[in-house]
């Protein structure tokens, strides 16, 4: 075992926050794991969202790049249907010319918002059928030293090694991650309810290609951990509240934790919330061990993102300083 760690971030907006506020926090936690060996530092596409502020993904990339040193940065991902391949690759071509060696493209085929929203996105091509696939061998094609020859180049861009990545929720993305010999990140901190069966279909179907020639898993899960259960417990109140919000589409800034969500939910709300929640990691260190260890002995998984929506900034940068210590704990077990 040599599991890798690393960090989604949604530039979650708290209350009382403005998004000035949470690109700051932002940073500042970036800087504090990429000091705990944090391999990457992922930021998620979203549109219309009143507690999500990584609307223009390139560019807080970009921000945390230029505030980092050695630590991964890219997207988990970018919408592909939102955008046309060329833009994509001239974006992600100048943040890799900008920060070499430490971009990633995550690339996903949800619009990451409502469908009112995805239409005001990419008006009359919103009735266009999407070839997620196709858009894909686009970018692939733009970044090619190949495409040196084309009428159409992405510049900056063109013959750079940027890493692609599929992210996914379901089945579906599993074939094509394994058709085209990608690594496949699984979106099992809100989608828990394929992800098994969708890793394996992965795995099993996995075609070698020149960037990689074995499959390679990552696994996004919700982590809240503090130096006791009860407390974890009760920081884990906000995640609760942020997907209470998606259950009940009653969206608002994250939450201060409170003592208990009787009388927050209804028991139809409970259970929904529960089931999106069902990989989330709460507790002291040693509950954190325990069941990150029977996760990784279950998944096999190549990797682990970690996703942490705590309500105080200083809890949250202490429940990623748990979460690493308990990794490198486990990894050096393994040896």
């Amino acid at each position: 075992m040599n599991i890798k760690y690393s960090v989604l971030d949604l530039a979650t907006v708290i209350q009382g926050d403005q998004p000035a506020d949470t690109f700051k926090k932002s940073l500042d936690l970036a800087r504090h794991v990429e000091h705990l060996g944090y391999e990457r530092f992922w930021l998620a596409e979203h549109h219309n969202m009143p507690n999500v502020a990584s609307s223009a993904t390139a560019v807080l990339i970009g921000h945390i790049a230029g505030g980092t040193r050695i630590l991964r940065v890219g997207s988990g991902g970018v919408m592909l249907p939102n955008h046309a391949p060329l833009i994509v690759a001239e974006q992600f071509g100048t943040l890799e010319s900008l920060y070499p060696g430490r971009i990633d493209l995550g690339l996903g085929r949800a619009p990451g918002t409502d469908q009112l929203t995805a239409f005001a996105i990419r008006g009359e091509n919103f009735r266009v059928e999407q070839d997620f696939p196709g858009d894909i061998r686009r970018l692939q094609q733009f970044f090619s030293s190949e495409n040196s020859t084309s009428k159409v180049r992405a510049i900056p861009g063109e013959g750079l090694d940027i890493p692609l990545w599929i992210l996914g929720s379901s089945p579906e993305s599993a074939f094509v991650a394994a058709e085209l010999g990608l690594p496949y990140a699984f979106a099992s901190h809100f989608a828990p309810a394929h992800f098994m069966s969708a890793i394996a279909l992965y795995r099993e179907h996995f075609k070698p290609s020149g960037r990689l020639k074995e499959p390679y898993v990552l696994a996004c899960v919700n982590v809240i951990a503090a130096a006791s259960d009860q407390e974890a417990d009760r920081l884990f109140t906000s995640l609760q509240q942020f997907f209470l919000g998606i259950v009940s589409d009653k969206r608002k800034p994250l939450q201060p934790p409170v003592d208990s969500m009787d009388g927050l939910w209804k028991y139809h709300e409970r259970v929904a919330t529960e089931r999106m929640l069902a990989y989330s990691f709460v507790g002291s260190p040693e509950k954190l061990r325990s069941e990150l260890s029977a996760f990784l002995q279950q998944s096999q998984v190549n990797e682990v993102m970690a996703t942490s929506h705590v309500f105080d900034h200083q809890a949250r940068l202490d429940s990623y300083r748990i979460f690493a210590e308990t990794v490198k704990s486990l990894n050096l077990h393994s040896l």
